[in-house]
């Protein structure tokens, strides 16, 4: 995004170099990737930290890290839709293990969403959540987003076939 955001404990910032190290300790661990998509690797390795940080610096900038203590322990963005759904986009986050259950995705995820926002014409932002991870269904839902619906056996990961419980927020539903 270019900006520094920040919020309670935490500042959204771009992705740079020197956050490779830190990428690699918090992202590689099998149960932060258990609840993301596939394209999230595991092992996350050196060549993958290197590469995401080039990936997420690609115009137009429209993912952060998390950071704590001006180190990098996740990250959030969005992908943007086209055609039909170009007004639209997906949320997805993550946090290294060390940081779950202090409520900081809580505070992460409406400051990310309202820049968006702000920022990009968008009208709709969702993001889809597998049954087995009903701790992010609760940062959503405290953060404003409405539960569309559930898509039935919809994700297949690490050998089982799970629902997926489909989020959304409406520019109408923020204060910009």
């Amino acid at each position: 995004m270019g900006i520094f955001l920040t919020g309670s404990g935490f500042v959204l910032r771009p992705w740079v170099a020197d956050d490779v190290q830190s990428l690699i300790t918090h992202a590689n661990d099998g149960d932060v990737a258990a609840n993301l998509r596939d394209r999230f690797p595991s092992p996350y390795t050196l060549a993958d930290a290197e590469s995401w940080v080039v990936v997420a610096n690609t115009a137009p900038v429209s993912q952060c890290a998390i950071t704590i203590d001006d180190r990098a322990v996740g990250g959030i963005g969005i992908d943007f839709y086209s055609d039909i759904h170009r007004r639209g986009a997906e949320l997805g986050y993550w946090l290294g293990k060390s940081y779950w259950g202090k409520g900081i995705m809580s505070g992460v995820v409406p400051v990310f969403v309202r820049e968006c926002f702000k920022r990009f014409d968008l009208i709709r932002i969702e993001a889809g959540v597998f049954a087995t991870n009903p701790a992010s269904a609760k940062v959503l839902e405290k953060s404003g987003f409405r539960l569309d619906g559930i898509r039935r056996q919809a994700i297949f990961k690490n050998g089982l076939t799970l629902d997926e419980h489909l989020y959304s927020m409406l520019r109408s539903d923020v204060q910009i």
